[in-house]
């Protein structure tokens, strides 16, 4: 299934990971504090990702129906295809124009290509 968020949702959805469970008069509270956020806007967003199937709000309680995993992964191939072409090399590439590696991000990169490639 494929889930379209945006950053506020994003924001919101980084809070809600941490804290679910949570009652939804104490998460209005959190964005507030956190996200600076009116009562009606987190309602709102809450109402908005329901819809989504991204988050329920039952009795009160909101969690979260999907992982953060699954939305970095899909943001991650939204990223890639809309501003590389969905070439992951070309986006290395202009990543590392200006930047160097430790040895260790270099092996951990190695180890990820060398899990990821097909036989």
């Amino acid at each position: 299934m494929e889930y379209h968020i945006n950053e506020s949702e994003y924001r919101f959805m980084e809070i809600l990971w941490e804290e679910e469970p949570i009652i939804s008069t104490d998460l209005v509270q959190v964005c507030k504090e956190k996200l600076n956020w009116k009562k009606s806007t987190t309602y709102t967003v809450i109402r908005k990702l329901s819809e989504k199937k991204i988050v329920s709000n039952e009795q009160t309680v909101v969690r979260t129906l999907v992982s953060r995993d699954s939305i970095q992964r899909q943001e991650s191939n939204n990223f890639l295809t809309k501003k590389f072409g969905g070439s992951l090399p070309s986006f290395i590439n202009a990543y590392l124009q200006d930047k160097k590696l430790t040895k260790e991000e270099a092996q951990r990169l190695q180890k990820l290509i060398e899990d990821a490639t097909e036989e």
